[in-house]
């Protein structure tokens, strides 16, 4: 579960499967040994490919929360310079939306899942 860290990227591969990604960050907090809080934030390249790639593509944008399930997938690639490059991404299988809605009681937490919506 995290935010996006920027609007996610649309596109067709030349074979006219669309596919979209987007950087996720996900917070860890915790409070060390003398009690201060601590903070960690890491970035995560998410993958989606054909009918969740367009519902992601349509309705997220940078900060939306999600939750994401999915695979990790490890490539490597070679840059101009031929300096090779190892990444690891997730593939996700399915994507909720997270809406925080303000009550009176407190903040509650929405999942939407999109998965009614899906194109294959």
């Amino acid at each position: 579960m995290g935010n996006l860290a920027a609007d996610p990227e649309m596109r067709t591969t030349p074979t006219g499967k669309v596919v979209t990604s987007f950087p996720l960050a996900t917070n860890n907090e915790w409070r060390d040994s003398e009690g201060a809080r601590q903070r960690t934030t890491d970035f995560h390249r998410i993958i989606s490919w054909q009918g969740l790639a367009q519902i992601c593509g349509k309705n997220l944008k940078k900060g939306s929360a999600v939750y994401v399930e999915g695979r990790l997938h490890n490539r490597s690639y070679e840059d101009k310079s031929k300096t090779r490059h190892y990444v690891t991404e997730i593939t996700a299988d399915n994507v909720n939306f997270i809406h925080i809605k303000k009550e009176k009681e407190g903040d509650k937490v929405v999942l939407e899942d999109k998965e009614d919506e899906k194109e294959e």
